[in-house]
């Protein structure tokens, strides 16, 4: 058993449209590397920096996400008893291994999966943010009282003139017992 701690440079494009950690930024691993009958399991953490915006006011933020995997990387002459059969034509199963290459052993697509994986779903500058106003954009947390007018739709103003007709009084006349003229 081996522990170690790493510091590299991200591989660029660790993210999603909303957030990512940037092109060149340091990512610090925590590794611990175990040899096991198989080949050598890796198990670690990775703390990355990440830049993108809020969802819901888009304004821009700075983050740090922690990601902890784990893996098998494979001898590659391994005791090919121990492993699961795979049914011919199933390429699944090898698809999904690692290897050791030499001493070497490639962490990037084991980072890259954790990482994105670990990243949030809805990234916000705070919990509370209120966003943006629907109608003019304005930025909510900067104008706590902000409101508008109630603007009609015009598919509506039809209606608020009936009414403004019935708060004037504009009613119907009542009507009197046995009169069925204004149902009609």
């Amino acid at each position: 058993m081996k522990e170690l701690s790493r510091s590299v440079k991200s591989p660029g494009d660790l993210g999603v449209e909303v957030i990512g950690v940037p092109d060149g930024a340091t990512i610090e691993l925590d590794l611990r590397l175990e040899s096991v009958m198989e080949g050598v399991l890796v198990t670690g953490t990775a703390r990355a920096p990440l830049k993108g915006e809020c969802v819901r006011c888009l304004e821009p933020l700075e983050q740090e996400c922690v990601a902890d995997f784990q893996e098998l990387f494979s001898y590659p002459d391994a005791d090919d008893r121990s492993r699961p059969t795979a049914e011919a034509g199933d390429d699944a199963e090898e698809e999904d291994t690692f290897s050791i290459e030499g001493d070497c052993f490639d962490l990037e697509p084991v980072l890259r999966d954790s990482v994105v994986l670990a990243l949030p779903l809805q990234p916000v500058c705070r919990e509370d943010c209120p966003g943006l106003c629907a109608t003019c954009g304005a930025r909510l947390a900067d104008d706590p009282g902000h409101d508008h007018d109630d603007a009609v739709d015009i598919r509506w103003a039809a209606l608020e003139g009936l009414a403004e007709s019935m708060k004037d009084g504009e009613k119907d006349a009542p009507r009197e017992a046995g009169d069925d003229s204004q149902e009609k």
